[in-house]
């Protein structure tokens, strides 16, 4: 049965991956405000005295103190193709995922693959191509990719269960930050926006290359983050937004943040298709989860609050900083080849919640 079928496609490049599931990338993820009520309630299961960082703060890893010097950081991220390439997929899919490690100021040392594909649809090649893109991430990253697990699913899902190691004292959360922390931006936003258009037909290759290029991009620099103890609060911005990302710093820092809006770096070919309205359904998912804890500036433009909302895939490190810290962790991000790296805003006392300015 399984023979008839991947013999019946001749060419495994005509396949379109994003026409087999009904979303992709870290747009996939379920809308913030249904996961918090799916959670509500919900145990955390066993307290113990060397869980660093767990349920609780929606952080990006769960972390656990294996002695005074080292802690194991763990995550697993996976989605549905954001590409038709299934190497570009692999490759996108297994940066998403490493990211959460770099995020905690941690370094990556061990993944393990989990594959869900429908067998009777792709062809064999398809498939080890998708997994070759993510070990060619592993191999990159400088880890070992050491297994996993598969299964028949109807849609194609791929992604990285990820662990890593990290000096307590190095250990960075999202919910540390504090008063008076200027907020800087890794990566441009826009991604969810040109995968939607490639989606429809939409996106040029210069949009293409905009969208590989950054979704590619391994967040290694939060490894040189953590070190600096003038960084006080790191996430990555994926799914839920920037608004969303940042209102989780807020809400677990018990901060207010204000946003420029002219100060973000987004992908100049989104600042082209935002403003027709082109975009995943998960941007006003996202905006009817946490719109209420959001004031724009009225003078923005009337699209603005999509970009904000736009779910990233393999997005940028977003960093709380103290204010002499920032043009070390400039220096950090730019030395890094992440040359659109911004100070976008600033953290305050007050209510959890976001503003956002026109300048």
């Amino acid at each position: 049965m399984l023979t008839s079928a991947v013999s019946a496609v001749a060419d495994p490049s005509s396949i379109r991956l994003t026409t087999l599931t009904h979303g992709g990338g870290c747009g996939c993820k379920i809308a913030p405000a249904v996961l918090r009520e799916a959670l509500a309630g919900v145990s955390g299961g066993f307290p113990h005295p060397d869980l660093l960082v767990g349920s609780a703060t929606a952080d990006d890893a769960a972390v656990f103190r294996l002695n005074d010097q080292q802690a194991l950081v763990a995550t697993t991220d996976f989605f549905m193709p954001i590409v038709d390439d299934p190497r570009d997929f692999g490759r996108i899919a297994a940066t998403n995922a490493i990211s959460d490690v770099y995020a905690m100021g941690a370094t990556p040392i061990l993944a393990l693959a989990i594959l869900g594909m429908p067998i009777n649809t792709l062809p064999l090649e398809v498939i080890r191509r998708i997994m070759e893109g993510g070990a060619d991430v592993c191999r990159t990253a400088g880890i070992a990719l050491a297994g996993g697990h598969s299964i028949d699913s109807p849609e194609p899902i791929y992604g990285l269960a990820v662990m890593g190691l990290v000096a307590p004292a190095q250990l960075k959360r999202n919910d540390t930050a504090r008063p008076g922390d200027v907020l800087i931006l890794g990566k441009p936003l826009g991604v969810g926006v040109l995968s939607a258009a490639f989606k429809k037909g939409l996106l040029d290759t210069a949009g293409y290359a905009e969208l590989l290029a950054v979704t590619t991009q391994l967040n290694q620099v939060g490894q040189a983050l953590g070190a600096l103890a003038g960084v006080h609060a790191m996430t990555d911005v994926t799914g839920f937004g920037l608004l969303g990302h940042l209102l989780e710093i807020c809400r677990g820092s018990g901060l207010a943040a204000s946003v420029q809006f002219s100060a973000l770096p987004i992908l100049p070919t989104a600042l082209q298709l935002t403003p027709q309205g082109i975009g995943p359904g998960a941007i006003e998912r996202n905006w009817a989860s946490y719109g209420h804890e959001v004031q724009l500036d009225p003078n923005l433009p009337d699209w603005a609050w999509r970009l904000l909302c736009d779910p990233q895939t393999s997005g940028g490190l977003l960093v709380s900083c103290a204010p002499e810290t920032v043009g070390s962790v400039l220096e950090s991000f730019h030395g890094a080849d992440f040359a659109e790296a911004a100070r976008i805003g600033m953290l305050a006392s007050g209510m959890p919640g976001v503003t956002v300015q026109e300048l």
